[in-house]
């Protein structure tokens, strides 16, 4: 028979007393609290031996520019979108150190996510407020975090500038407070929007909120320019100058990539989502009317794949992962075995990265560039990553990350579509399966 202490609803002291008793019979775990209460886990849980197997050496390597920094701000995919660009640029104009404006393309980028927010609300006009849709809109609607599609959007759209005509302002750099203002108007903006009365009046009432959010944005962050004079000296001694040139212009003279060659391909391994076939998400993305966020979800082996396969044509690759677990900031490593939570805690973890998924656990929360891989008789055993950190991070600012890893929490790669097969290029003219706005494959790096 059930005793009265393992089917209590409640916390009890009876609980409490057994679980005292139990940890005070175990001189390891008092050992273990000690270590941890004083230094945290990571520094007790980490394994020393693999942290020197975890290597800055690499069979394949592409040279890189100066390293980002992102500071305070969630525009990791903004950077990683225009590291990818410069590497380019960067050999083509002989600037080594050549750097794009990413405060730039926050500017637009804030200016479209706030008419897509209230484009959002006012189809949704329909849905009860307190509903799940609706109340996923409100969540959020301004912050920094994008994805690969959005960040083509902007780019076909507006250009892009060398860093030194639109630099960085207080608030490119620390988004808080600027999005907790801008998130308090586009919410006001939706009351009002779902008030108002016919559709041509609610029509002329978001014109102008509008005005109001492209009005802030400029005392946020700058006003984007319209005409610069690209003058430069290369690192040859060389002067170079090209006067009165839009950011479209310069995009298109010197961005030297085609967008439309690269494709989002995903490994989401849950039942929900075939493998080789498209995905779409609802209420995704930045630019109403704009290229929608598009995925082709393949199993690991062919993702990995492809990652190395443009890698080793020495070619970046831009990818969407999820950055915290396993993950030591001061060495730049990333690896599924350098922490050993289970035998640290005595406790086990055990979920999948399909369960993980499901469940809320992980999900896309970064983008980086890959920039090279380790072959070991052509299998990779560890990747090289330019983050956007800044160089005090990991070493000089670029990561290291386990094959292990990349098979647990790499959730996205960009890849041209030259890498594909004929069969998944075909999949790419599919109809997408469309995701709900909740799900997962929706978040934002």
């Amino acid at each position: 028979m059930a005793t009265e202490l393992t089917v209590s609803r409640q916390v009890s002291l009876e609980h409490l007393n057994q679980w005292r008793q139990s940890f005070a019979q175990e001189p390891l775990r008092q050992i273990v609290s000690n270590a941890v209460v004083k230094n945290g886990i990571n520094s007790v849980a980490q394994r020393r031996a693999r942290v020197t197997q975890m290597t800055f050496a690499f069979s394949h390597e592409i040279s890189t520019g100066t390293i980002t920094n992102q500071k305070a701000s969630g525009r990791c995919w903004l950077f990683a979108g225009l590291n990818l660009v410069r590497e380019g640029m960067g050999r083509a104009l002989k600037l080594k150190d050549f750097e794009l404006s990413q405060a730039y393309l926050m500017f637009y980028d804030k200016l479209e996510k706030a008419n897509y927010f209230l484009e959002s609300i006012l189809e949704s006009r329909d849905e009860p407020v307190d509903g799940r849709l609706v109340s996923w809109l409100l969540t959020a609607p301004m912050q920094d975090g994008g994805q690969w599609d959005m960040f083509v959007n902007l780019v076909e759209k507006y250009g892009i500038v060398p860093k030194w005509v639109m630099p960085e302002s207080f608030h490119s750099s620390d988004s808080r407070l600027m999005n907790r203002i801008l998130t308090t108007k586009l919410r006001e903006d939706a009351k009002r929007l779902r008030d108002a009365g016919t559709g041509e009046e609610a029509r002329d009432l978001k014109n102008t909120m509008m005005a109001d959010i492209y009005q802030l944005l400029v005392e946020f962050l700058g006003e984007p320019t319209g005409r610069f004079d690209f003058e430069y000296q290369a690192d040859d001694r060389q002067f170079h100058g090209d006067r009165g040139v839009s950011p479209v212009d310069f995009w298109h003279r010197y961005g030297g990539m085609n967008l439309d060659d690269y494709v989002s391909v995903i490994n989401a391994p849950t039942s929900d989502k075939p493998f080789g076939r498209m995905y779409t998400v609802d209420f995704l993305g930045n630019v109403v009317g704009g290229r929608p966020v598009l995925y082709l979800n393949l199993d690991n082996g062919r993702f990995k794949e492809l990652a190395v396969r443009q890698l080793t044509d020495g070619r970046p690759v831009w990818f969407g992962c999820d950055v915290g677990p396993m993950s030591d900031r001061a060495t730049g490593i990333l690896d599924t075995d350098q922490f050993d939570y289970a035998g640290t805690l005595g406790v086990e973890f055990g979920l999948t990265k399909a369960d993980r998924l499901m469940y809320g656990e992980s999900q896309m929360t970064h983008a980086m560039v890959m920039a090279g891989v380790n072959l070991v008789d052509g299998v990779p055993n560890r990747w090289k990553v330019e983050n956007s950190w800044g160089k005090d991070a990991g070493n000089d600012g670029f990561f290291v990350m386990s094959d292990q890893w990349f098979d647990q929490y790499m959730y996205q790669l960009v890849v041209d579509k030259r890498y594909l097969t004929d069969e998944e290029r075909a999949i790419l003219d599919m109809e997408p399966t469309r995701l709900a706005p909740w799900d997962p494959m929706g978040s934002l790096a």
